[in-house]
């Protein structure tokens, strides 16, 4: 039986146009009934087609109509069919953000990358940092600092100098952004499990933003990020392109 496939496009023209074609030679299925969901883009759009899909159990292949395409598999219009078959299939789970702002309004929010916090005046931000409640860094002088996932571990984090994570690890990194103090500073690995708080000093002064996979909160004095292992994403890639493959690859770029 033919696989039922729901394709979604960003609206780039190139995405776009190669949307159309597809559903003219596959169909078009319900999102909530297809076998896979064809995502046509950039990174940016598939991590907003997860958080959007991210309730439904079809899995999402992804196909680079975009820039650089991380999370995507090369475009092709032909043997889609024999592709999706002969996938491999990844599973991540996304970070919860829970920011407090400083009129005490709490904001949730997933992110599948990273979870940063930046400075949003001309002054470095200084944060205090907690690990599981327990303080381990009373004072970090920066323009911000995050955390990240594996899957997210090239993007925002890499750029930072933080750490590539293997897809399997059940470790996060947390990596400061142009720490001034402690100024050798270049972040931790931590468990998986973990939560960490970060406690915004000075905010008044020095106000700070927190960001979950682009959707922002301003003027927050605590940030809580933690694993939602309960949350789970299911991606395919072409075989022997898959995550794994891909984050050993950018180490040696």
């Amino acid at each position: 039986m033919a696989q039922k496939l729901a394709f979604t496009a960003s609206s780039a023209p190139s995405a776009v146009e190669a949307c159309d074609a597809l559903i003219r030679a596959y169909g078009q299925a319900d999102e909530a009934e297809a076998d896979v969901i064809v995502a046509l883009g950039g990174d940016g759009f598939m991590l907003q087609t997860l958080h959007r899909t991210e309730g439904l159990p079809a899995p999402v292949y992804g196909m680079n109509r975009g820039t650089v395409g991380f999370l995507m598999n090369e475009f092709a219009d032909d043997d889609l069919p024999e592709r999706l078959a002969a996938a491999e299939e990844a599973v991540i789970n996304p970070l919860r953000m829970t920011a407090t702002t400083v009129t005490g309004e709490v904001r949730k929010a997933l992110a599948i990358n990273e979870v940063s916090l930046l400075r949003q005046g001309p002054q470095a931000s200084k944060l205090r940092i907690l690990v599981d409640g327990k303080p381990r860094m009373e004072e970090l002088v920066c323009d911000g600092a995050l955390v990240a996932t594996p899957a997210g571990s090239t993007a925002y984090n890499y750029s930072a100098h933080g750490p590539i994570l293997p897809i399997g690890a059940d470790v996060l990194a947390l990596t400061a952004m142009a720490a001034f103090r402690p100024r050798r500073w270049r972040g931790a690995l931590l468990p998986k499990t973990a939560r960490v708080t970060f406690e915004v000093l000075g905010g008044d002064k020095r106000p700070v933003m927190a960001e979950a996979d682009a959707r922002s909160v301003r003027n927050v004095v605590r940030v809580d990020v933690e694993s939602a292992p309960e949350i789970s994403h299911r991606l395919l890639f072409d075989p022997g392109h898959g995550l794994e493959e891909r984050l050993i690859r950018e180490q040696f770029a």
